[in-house]
Protein backbone atom coordinates (compact mmCIF):
# COMPACT_ATOMS: atom_id res chain seq x y z
CA UNK A 1 0.00 0.00 0.00
CA UNK A 2 1.33 3.24 -1.11
CA UNK A 3 2.01 5.17 2.50
CA UNK A 4 0.60 8.29 1.43
CA UNK A 5 -2.71 6.82 1.22
CA UNK A 6 -2.21 7.00 5.01
CA UNK A 7 -2.03 10.57 5.19
CA UNK A 8 -5.56 10.96 3.17
CA UNK A 9 -6.43 8.78 5.73
CA UNK A 10 -5.93 11.19 8.62
CA UNK A 11 -8.31 13.68 6.17
CA UNK A 12 -11.57 10.95 6.92
CA UNK A 13 -10.47 10.66 10.31
CA UNK A 14 -10.29 14.67 10.87
CA UNK A 15 -14.12 14.75 9.44
CA UNK A 16 -15.16 11.78 11.07
CA UNK A 17 -14.41 12.70 14.31
CA UNK A 18 -16.15 16.24 13.61
CA UNK A 19 -18.95 15.12 12.28
CA UNK A 20 -19.71 13.21 15.92
CA UNK A 21 -17.59 14.86 17.99
CA UNK A 22 -20.71 16.41 20.09
CA UNK A 23 -22.34 12.92 20.19
CA UNK A 24 -21.58 12.05 23.65
CA UNK A 25 -22.37 15.50 25.23
CA UNK A 26 -25.67 15.38 23.30
CA UNK A 27 -28.31 15.73 26.11
CA UNK A 28 -25.42 17.83 28.16
CA UNK A 29 -25.35 20.18 24.97
CA UNK A 30 -29.29 20.60 24.91
CA UNK A 31 -29.23 21.65 28.06
CA UNK A 32 -27.23 24.13 28.09
CA UNK A 33 -28.45 25.78 24.82
CA UNK A 34 -31.99 25.22 26.14
CA UNK A 35 -33.22 22.41 23.28
CA UNK A 36 -34.53 19.21 23.57
CA UNK A 37 -32.19 16.28 23.08
CA UNK A 38 -33.62 15.65 19.53
CA UNK A 39 -33.59 19.69 18.55
CA UNK A 40 -29.86 19.26 19.37
CA UNK A 41 -29.77 16.17 17.60
CA UNK A 42 -30.16 17.86 14.41
CA UNK A 43 -26.75 20.14 14.74
CA UNK A 44 -26.18 17.36 12.80
CA UNK A 45 -28.78 16.95 10.09
CA UNK A 46 -27.75 20.59 9.23
CA UNK A 47 -23.75 19.42 8.72
CA UNK A 48 -25.33 16.43 6.76
CA UNK A 49 -27.42 17.87 4.88
CA UNK A 50 -25.57 21.03 3.53
CA UNK A 51 -23.06 18.05 2.73
CA UNK A 52 -25.29 16.16 0.70
CA UNK A 53 -26.39 19.55 -1.27
CA UNK A 54 -23.71 20.97 -1.95
CA UNK A 55 -21.26 18.34 -2.55
CA UNK A 56 -21.69 17.50 -5.87
CA UNK A 57 -21.85 21.38 -6.20
CA UNK A 58 -18.33 21.95 -4.51
CA UNK A 59 -17.27 18.94 -6.91
CA UNK A 60 -18.09 20.10 -10.16
CA UNK A 61 -16.70 23.73 -9.74
CA UNK A 62 -13.53 22.37 -8.11
CA UNK A 63 -13.51 19.56 -10.56
CA UNK A 64 -10.59 20.23 -12.33
CA UNK A 65 -8.37 21.12 -9.63
CA UNK A 66 -5.14 19.41 -7.83
CA UNK A 67 -7.17 16.92 -5.81
CA UNK A 68 -4.01 17.60 -2.48
CA UNK A 69 -5.12 21.72 -3.45
CA UNK A 70 -9.04 20.67 -2.93
CA UNK A 71 -8.32 18.75 0.75
CA UNK A 72 -6.00 21.89 1.33
CA UNK A 73 -8.78 23.96 0.95
CA UNK A 74 -11.16 21.61 2.44
CA UNK A 75 -9.42 21.21 5.71
CA UNK A 76 -8.11 24.98 6.25
CA UNK A 77 -12.19 25.47 6.09
CA UNK A 78 -12.85 22.80 8.53
CA UNK A 79 -10.44 24.37 10.65
CA UNK A 80 -11.97 27.73 10.98
CA UNK A 81 -15.08 26.81 11.32
CA UNK A 82 -14.73 24.17 14.38
CA UNK A 83 -13.08 27.05 16.31
CA UNK A 84 -16.43 29.09 15.32
CA UNK A 85 -18.62 26.68 16.73
CA UNK A 86 -16.80 26.54 19.92
CA UNK A 87 -17.44 30.38 20.75
CA UNK A 88 -20.96 29.77 19.10
CA UNK A 89 -23.32 32.08 21.34
CA UNK A 90 -26.59 30.08 21.03
CA UNK A 91 -28.30 27.03 19.30
CA UNK A 92 -29.09 29.51 16.08
CA UNK A 93 -25.65 30.13 15.36
CA UNK A 94 -24.25 27.18 16.31
CA UNK A 95 -26.46 25.47 13.61
CA UNK A 96 -25.02 27.75 10.69
CA UNK A 97 -21.52 27.27 11.54
CA UNK A 98 -22.46 23.50 11.56
CA UNK A 99 -24.03 23.63 8.59
CA UNK A 100 -21.56 25.57 7.33
CA UNK A 101 -19.19 22.91 8.13
CA UNK A 102 -20.39 19.90 6.42
CA UNK A 103 -19.73 22.10 3.16
CA UNK A 104 -16.07 21.53 3.87
CA UNK A 105 -16.63 18.36 4.65
CA UNK A 106 -17.65 17.65 1.10
CA UNK A 107 -14.85 19.47 -0.40
CA UNK A 108 -11.86 17.03 0.51
CA UNK A 109 -13.69 13.43 1.37
CA UNK A 110 -14.24 12.56 -2.08
CA UNK A 111 -11.20 14.43 -3.11
CA UNK A 112 -8.82 11.73 -0.50
CA UNK A 113 -10.84 8.93 -2.76
CA UNK A 114 -9.63 10.11 -6.13
CA UNK A 115 -6.50 10.78 -4.83
CA UNK A 116 -5.76 7.45 -2.85
CA UNK A 117 -7.52 5.60 -5.93
CA UNK A 118 -5.31 7.32 -8.29
CA UNK A 119 -2.40 6.56 -5.95
CA UNK A 120 -3.27 2.50 -5.75
CA UNK A 121 -2.52 0.27 -8.29
CA UNK A 122 -6.21 -1.23 -9.61
CA UNK A 123 -5.50 -4.37 -8.15
CA UNK A 124 -5.46 -2.63 -4.74
CA UNK A 125 -7.75 -0.15 -5.58
CA UNK A 126 -10.77 -1.58 -2.88
CA UNK A 127 -8.21 -2.10 -0.37
CA UNK A 128 -6.97 1.60 -1.20
CA UNK A 129 -10.53 3.00 -0.18
CA UNK A 130 -11.03 0.94 2.14
CA UNK A 131 -8.07 2.55 4.23
CA UNK A 132 -9.31 6.06 3.44
CA UNK A 133 -12.57 5.25 4.17
CA UNK A 134 -11.18 4.21 7.87
CA UNK A 135 -10.35 6.87 8.96
CA UNK A 136 -14.21 6.92 10.21
CA UNK A 137 -12.86 4.13 12.21
CA UNK A 138 -9.94 5.44 13.87
CA UNK A 139 -12.49 8.63 14.58
CA UNK A 140 -14.46 6.43 16.32
CA UNK A 141 -12.00 4.71 18.01
CA UNK A 142 -9.68 7.60 18.96
CA UNK A 143 -10.94 11.14 18.01
CA UNK A 144 -14.72 11.31 19.02
CA UNK A 145 -14.23 9.28 22.39
CA UNK A 146 -11.10 12.50 22.81
CA UNK A 147 -14.12 14.79 22.46
CA UNK A 148 -16.37 13.14 25.05
CA UNK A 149 -13.54 13.33 27.46
CA UNK A 150 -12.78 16.80 26.53
CA UNK A 151 -16.10 17.46 26.93
CA UNK A 152 -17.09 16.19 30.05
CA UNK A 153 -13.73 17.84 31.58
CA UNK A 154 -14.14 21.27 30.45
CA UNK A 155 -17.77 21.15 28.33
CA UNK A 156 -19.24 20.43 25.46
CA UNK A 157 -17.57 23.66 23.56
CA UNK A 158 -14.01 21.46 24.11
CA UNK A 159 -15.58 18.79 21.65
CA UNK A 160 -15.36 21.42 18.77
CA UNK A 161 -11.76 23.00 19.59
CA UNK A 162 -10.62 19.06 19.27
CA UNK A 163 -12.16 18.68 16.03
CA UNK A 164 -10.09 21.79 15.56
CA UNK A 165 -6.92 20.51 16.31
CA UNK A 166 -7.65 17.27 14.55
CA UNK A 167 -8.34 18.98 10.77
CA UNK A 168 -5.28 21.56 12.01
CA UNK A 169 -3.11 18.23 12.51
CA UNK A 170 -4.60 16.77 8.88
CA UNK A 171 -3.94 19.75 7.01
CA UNK A 172 0.01 19.59 7.75
CA UNK A 173 0.00 16.14 6.95
CA UNK A 174 -1.24 17.02 3.75
CA UNK A 175 0.60 19.99 3.28
CA UNK A 176 3.88 18.29 3.93
CA UNK A 177 3.66 14.64 2.56
CA UNK A 178 0.97 14.03 -0.49
CA UNK A 179 2.08 14.44 -3.53
CA UNK A 180 0.41 16.71 -6.47
CA UNK A 181 -2.98 14.65 -7.54
CA UNK A 182 -4.15 15.29 -10.85
CA UNK A 183 -7.67 15.43 -11.70
CA UNK A 184 -9.45 12.49 -13.15
CA UNK A 185 -10.07 13.07 -17.36
CA UNK A 186 -12.90 14.06 -18.12
CA UNK A 187 -15.20 11.35 -18.96
CA UNK A 188 -16.17 10.89 -22.88
CA UNK A 189 -19.69 12.08 -23.20
CA UNK A 190 -19.28 14.47 -20.00
CA UNK A 191 -22.06 12.26 -18.48
CA UNK A 192 -22.76 9.54 -15.82
CA UNK A 193 -24.33 6.37 -16.36
CA UNK A 194 -27.44 7.31 -13.48
CA UNK A 195 -29.16 4.21 -14.66
CA UNK A 196 -26.25 1.63 -13.98
CA UNK A 197 -25.06 2.96 -10.63
CA UNK A 198 -28.13 4.64 -8.93
CA UNK A 199 -28.46 0.70 -7.45
CA UNK A 200 -24.82 1.58 -5.38
CA UNK A 201 -25.98 5.33 -4.25
CA UNK A 202 -29.07 3.75 -3.05
CA UNK A 203 -27.40 1.21 -1.01
CA UNK A 204 -25.34 4.04 0.29
CA UNK A 205 -28.22 5.98 1.61
CA UNK A 206 -30.48 3.12 2.99
CA UNK A 207 -27.48 1.47 4.92
CA UNK A 208 -26.07 4.89 6.44
CA UNK A 209 -30.13 5.58 7.36
CA UNK A 210 -30.20 2.56 9.34
CA UNK A 211 -27.29 2.66 10.85
CA UNK A 212 -27.41 6.72 12.06
CA UNK A 213 -30.73 6.49 13.24
CA UNK A 214 -29.58 5.06 16.39
CA UNK A 215 -25.87 6.34 16.14
CA UNK A 216 -26.17 10.23 16.84
CA UNK A 217 -28.41 9.14 19.88
CA UNK A 218 -25.43 6.68 21.24
CA UNK A 219 -25.20 8.95 24.65
CA UNK A 220 -29.40 8.17 25.61
CA UNK A 221 -28.92 4.20 24.17
CA UNK A 222 -25.39 3.66 26.27
CA UNK A 223 -27.37 5.78 29.14
CA UNK A 224 -31.01 3.39 28.96
CA UNK A 225 -29.56 0.40 27.74
CA UNK A 226 -25.99 -0.16 30.17
CA UNK A 227 -26.48 2.45 32.86
CA UNK A 228 -23.67 4.09 31.67
CA UNK A 229 -23.27 8.69 31.51
CA UNK A 230 -20.74 10.60 31.30
CA UNK A 231 -16.76 10.65 29.79
CA UNK A 232 -17.64 6.50 29.94
CA UNK A 233 -19.60 6.62 26.84
CA UNK A 234 -16.59 7.56 24.91
CA UNK A 235 -15.30 3.07 25.94
CA UNK A 236 -18.87 2.65 23.98
CA UNK A 237 -18.03 5.17 21.25
CA UNK A 238 -14.75 3.22 20.47
CA UNK A 239 -16.59 0.13 20.07
CA UNK A 240 -18.08 1.72 17.04
CA UNK A 241 -14.15 2.84 15.70
CA UNK A 242 -13.23 -1.24 16.65
CA UNK A 243 -15.98 -2.86 14.48
CA UNK A 244 -16.04 -0.12 11.97
CA UNK A 245 -12.12 -1.90 11.29
CA UNK A 246 -13.65 -4.94 11.11
CA UNK A 247 -15.64 -3.95 8.66
CA UNK A 248 -13.45 -2.15 6.19
CA UNK A 249 -10.91 -5.14 6.53
CA UNK A 250 -13.33 -7.66 5.60
CA UNK A 251 -14.55 -5.01 3.02
CA UNK A 252 -11.32 -4.65 1.45
CA UNK A 253 -10.89 -7.40 0.98
CA UNK A 254 -14.31 -8.68 0.01
CA UNK A 255 -13.90 -5.05 -2.72
CA UNK A 256 -10.29 -6.57 -4.34
CA UNK A 257 -11.94 -10.27 -5.21
CA UNK A 258 -15.37 -8.74 -6.78
CA UNK A 259 -18.11 -9.17 -4.26
CA UNK A 260 -21.28 -8.14 -4.71
CA UNK A 261 -24.77 -8.59 -3.96
CA UNK A 262 -24.99 -11.60 -1.45
CA UNK A 263 -22.38 -9.31 0.37
CA UNK A 264 -24.65 -6.58 0.66
CA UNK A 265 -27.68 -8.32 1.88
CA UNK A 266 -25.86 -10.84 4.36
CA UNK A 267 -23.51 -7.42 5.92
CA UNK A 268 -27.44 -5.36 6.07
CA UNK A 269 -28.90 -8.55 7.66
CA UNK A 270 -26.08 -8.30 10.34
CA UNK A 271 -26.91 -4.72 10.89
CA UNK A 272 -30.61 -5.53 11.76
CA UNK A 273 -29.18 -8.31 14.49
CA UNK A 274 -27.30 -5.56 16.25
CA UNK A 275 -29.95 -3.33 16.46
CA UNK A 276 -32.41 -5.81 17.59
CA UNK A 277 -30.44 -6.40 20.69
CA UNK A 278 -29.94 -2.37 21.11
CA UNK A 279 -33.98 -2.98 21.09
CA UNK A 280 -33.33 -5.96 23.85
CA UNK A 281 -31.24 -4.24 25.92
CA UNK A 282 -32.75 -1.06 25.83
CA UNK A 283 -35.94 -3.05 27.25
CA UNK A 284 -33.70 -4.28 30.06
CA UNK A 285 -34.27 -8.44 29.17
CA UNK A 286 -30.67 -8.66 30.93
CA UNK A 287 -29.61 -7.83 34.60
CA UNK A 288 -28.18 -4.62 35.09
CA UNK A 289 -24.53 -4.50 35.06
CA UNK A 290 -21.71 -6.50 32.76
CA UNK A 291 -24.29 -8.59 30.98
CA UNK A 292 -26.68 -5.75 29.66
CA UNK A 293 -23.36 -3.49 29.44
CA UNK A 294 -21.89 -6.53 27.23
CA UNK A 295 -24.88 -6.51 25.36
CA UNK A 296 -24.73 -2.87 24.13
CA UNK A 297 -21.09 -3.12 23.31
CA UNK A 298 -21.92 -6.36 21.39
CA UNK A 299 -24.74 -4.50 19.36
CA UNK A 300 -22.48 -1.27 18.43
CA UNK A 301 -19.49 -3.99 17.33
CA UNK A 302 -22.05 -5.38 15.17
CA UNK A 303 -23.70 -2.63 13.60
CA UNK A 304 -20.30 -1.06 12.70
CA UNK A 305 -18.79 -4.15 11.49
CA UNK A 306 -21.71 -4.48 9.08
CA UNK A 307 -21.83 -0.92 7.90
CA UNK A 308 -18.11 -0.68 7.13
CA UNK A 309 -18.47 -3.86 5.14
CA UNK A 310 -20.70 -2.60 2.37
CA UNK A 311 -18.79 0.83 2.19
CA UNK A 312 -15.61 -0.91 0.03
CA UNK A 313 -17.79 -2.91 -2.05
CA UNK A 314 -19.99 -0.04 -3.00
CA UNK A 315 -17.20 2.73 -3.51
CA UNK A 316 -15.05 0.06 -5.23
CA UNK A 317 -17.56 -0.56 -7.86
CA UNK A 318 -18.82 3.04 -8.27
CA UNK A 319 -14.80 4.18 -9.36
CA UNK A 320 -14.74 1.04 -11.61
CA UNK A 321 -17.94 2.35 -13.04
CA UNK A 322 -16.85 6.34 -13.46
CA UNK A 323 -13.57 6.04 -13.96
CA UNK A 324 -13.18 7.63 -10.72
CA UNK A 325 -14.90 10.91 -11.58
CA UNK A 326 -14.68 13.40 -9.04
CA UNK A 327 -18.77 14.00 -9.88
CA UNK A 328 -19.50 10.66 -9.18
CA UNK A 329 -17.89 10.53 -5.79
CA UNK A 330 -19.22 13.71 -4.28
CA UNK A 331 -22.37 12.12 -5.27
CA UNK A 332 -21.82 9.00 -3.68
CA UNK A 333 -21.17 11.73 -0.56
CA UNK A 334 -24.03 12.92 -0.82
CA UNK A 335 -26.66 10.11 -0.24
CA UNK A 336 -24.26 8.79 2.73
CA UNK A 337 -24.98 12.24 3.96
CA UNK A 338 -28.68 12.52 3.00
CA UNK A 339 -28.85 8.98 4.73
CA UNK A 340 -27.04 10.41 8.14
CA UNK A 341 -29.40 13.23 8.12
CA UNK A 342 -32.86 10.28 7.23
CA UNK A 343 -31.36 8.76 10.36
CA UNK A 344 -30.42 11.67 12.49
CA UNK A 345 -34.22 12.77 12.47
CA UNK A 346 -35.93 9.50 12.32
CA UNK A 347 -33.72 8.52 15.47
CA UNK A 348 -34.73 12.51 16.55
CA UNK A 349 -38.62 11.99 15.94
CA UNK A 350 -38.91 8.10 17.62
CA UNK A 351 -36.74 9.84 20.64
CA UNK A 352 -39.16 12.98 21.00
CA UNK A 353 -42.43 10.65 20.13
CA UNK A 354 -41.48 7.65 21.86
CA UNK A 355 -38.62 7.81 24.02
CA UNK A 356 -35.09 5.84 24.14
CA UNK A 357 -36.17 2.51 23.22
CA UNK A 358 -37.72 3.45 19.89
CA UNK A 359 -34.59 4.10 18.46
CA UNK A 360 -33.59 1.16 17.79
CA UNK A 361 -36.85 0.03 17.08
CA UNK A 362 -36.82 2.99 13.93
CA UNK A 363 -33.19 1.46 13.32
CA UNK A 364 -34.38 -1.81 13.04
CA UNK A 365 -37.34 -1.01 10.97
CA UNK A 366 -34.70 0.81 8.41
CA UNK A 367 -32.50 -2.22 8.24
CA UNK A 368 -35.36 -4.40 7.13
CA UNK A 369 -36.28 -1.39 4.48
CA UNK A 370 -33.25 -1.36 3.39
CA UNK A 371 -32.96 -5.23 3.04
CA UNK A 372 -35.85 -5.83 1.37
CA UNK A 373 -35.26 -2.77 -1.29
CA UNK A 374 -31.60 -3.81 -2.06
CA UNK A 375 -33.30 -7.57 -2.58
CA UNK A 376 -34.58 -6.38 -5.53
CA UNK A 377 -32.91 -3.08 -6.44
CA UNK A 378 -29.58 -4.17 -6.08
CA UNK A 379 -27.21 -5.69 -9.30
CA UNK A 380 -26.68 -8.98 -9.72
CA UNK A 381 -23.17 -9.78 -10.09
CA UNK A 382 -21.60 -9.53 -13.37
CA UNK A 383 -20.69 -13.21 -14.70
CA UNK A 384 -16.97 -13.84 -15.05
CA UNK A 385 -15.83 -13.52 -18.42
CA UNK A 386 -14.80 -17.12 -19.56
Amino acid sequence: MNPRIYVLTLCTFAFGSAAFIFAGLLEEMAADLGVSTAVAGQLQTAYVLTSAVLGPVAAWLLGRLDRRLVVILGLSLGLVLHLACAIAPNYETLLVFRAFAGVAGAMSGPAASVAAAALAPPERRGSALAMVTGGMTLAFVVGIPIGSVAGAMFGWRATFVVAAILAGVALAAVAVFLPSVRAPAKREGGRLDLAGIWPLYLTSFLTFAANMTLNLYIAPIVRVGAGVTGAGVALFQSMIGFGAAMGLWLGGRAADRGAGKAWVLQCIALQGVAMSLHYAATHQVLPDGPATQGLVLAAIFLAATALFSISPVTQSRLVQMTGGAPVALALNGSVFAMGQATGATLGGAALAAFGVPAIPAAALAMSLVALVTLTFAFPRDPKPVA
